[in-house]
């Protein structure tokens, strides 16, 4: 990892704006866990999650921070139905947003992240992605297209620091940490623990007797982040798949560090999330993408090949 001062400007003002926006929660989200006074409102988009008053607050201020810098765009939140802004009725941008992704654990102190994607319609593909990471000293991640129409991926501490991602080293599945938002009982950890063939192989040992790899819990577009930074190798999620806004930021920043994502098929997930028009994006909003992410093709496949097979 080598540091990095050329992020392009357009992502590096958006990436701002994403810090100094975490920068204003924070201290509300201390002040939630630490009173347990935790703004829940009901969630009438998506009744099974929570939603506090803290998400629909960076709703509100994402869209208005990102309209002097973006001017007409398709703003597509999690917490409302896309709608245009500015002046142009079809314009090229469309803006995904997460604004606070693992709310119920943000508001108690414990983990928060937000999400930040910036669509161009007519290159079908992201060209900047900001993932933010609200309590952590490696504060921001970034995917951005530069003046040469390269993807880079950068990750920036909370005292500015930045270094360029790029995939390096390739692990083995048995050596591998591979991550996979479980926290749910029924629907996410109860498929996990019936996926033997792969608890299996992270159990196997190496030459030297000892065993490796490991399973652990991770969440939305940072998961795919980590793997991007080297922190952790795989991600995983073959049970109810990932709303276009909790994979897509992270997909594009995983892919401009050189990373594999693919789908349950071993087929690889396209860029292109369907966003052509105003109907696209609002019929996006309600899909789910299930797929295998690592740092290197091999993996991605080695994976894909152990979710095919379950012992009884």
């Amino acid at each position: 990892m080598e540091h990095a001062d050329d992020i392009p400007p357009l992502a590096a003002r958006i990436a701002e704006t994403v810090r100094g926006v975490m920068l204003d929660l924070r201290p509300r989200l201390i002040e939630a866990a630490l009173s347990g006074i935790r703004g829940e409102s009901a969630n009438l988009r998506h009744v099974d999650n929570f939603l506090s008053e803290h998400d629909l607050w960076m709703h509100r201020r994402y869209r208005e921070l990102l309209t002097p810098i973006l001017g007409s765009f398709v703003y597509a939140s999690e917490e409302a139905e896309p709608e245009v802004i500015g002046d142009n009725p079809d314009p090229d941008l469309c803006v995904l947003v997460d604004p606070l992704d693992t709310s119920e654990l943000a508001v108690r102190g414990l983990l928060g992240y937000t999400h930040v994607m910036v669509y161009s319609r007519a290159a079908a593909r992201p060209i900047i992605a900001v993932v933010g990471d609200i309590f952590h000293h490696l504060q921001l991640y970034v995917g951005a297209r530069d003046e040469h129409g390269m993807d880079r991926a950068f990750a920036i501490t909370a005292d500015s620091e930045s270094f360029a991602l790029e995939q390096g080293t390739r692990k083995p599945l048995s050596e591998s940490l591979v991550t996979n938002f479980l926290m749910r009982p029924g629907e996410r950890f109860i498929p996990l623990a019936q996926k033997t063939r792969l608890l299996g192989e992270l159990a196997q040992p190496g030459n030297d007797g000892r065993s490796r790899g490991r399973i652990g819990v991770d969440f939305g577009s940072v998961s795919l982040c980590h793997v991007a930074a080297g922190m952790t190798e795989a991600v995983i999620e073959f049970a109810k798949g990932f709303a276009v806004w909790d994979l897509a930021p992270g997909h594009y920043i995983l892919h401009a560090s050189g990373g594999t994502v693919l789908d349950l098929d071993g087929q690889p997930v396209s860029l292109d999330y369907h966003f052509g028009s105003f109907a696209e994006v609002v019929k996006a909003m309600d899909r789910r993408q299930r797929f295998v992410a690592a740092g290197s093709p091999d993996l991605a496949q080695e994976l894909v090949e152990s979710l095919r097979t379950t012992d009884q």
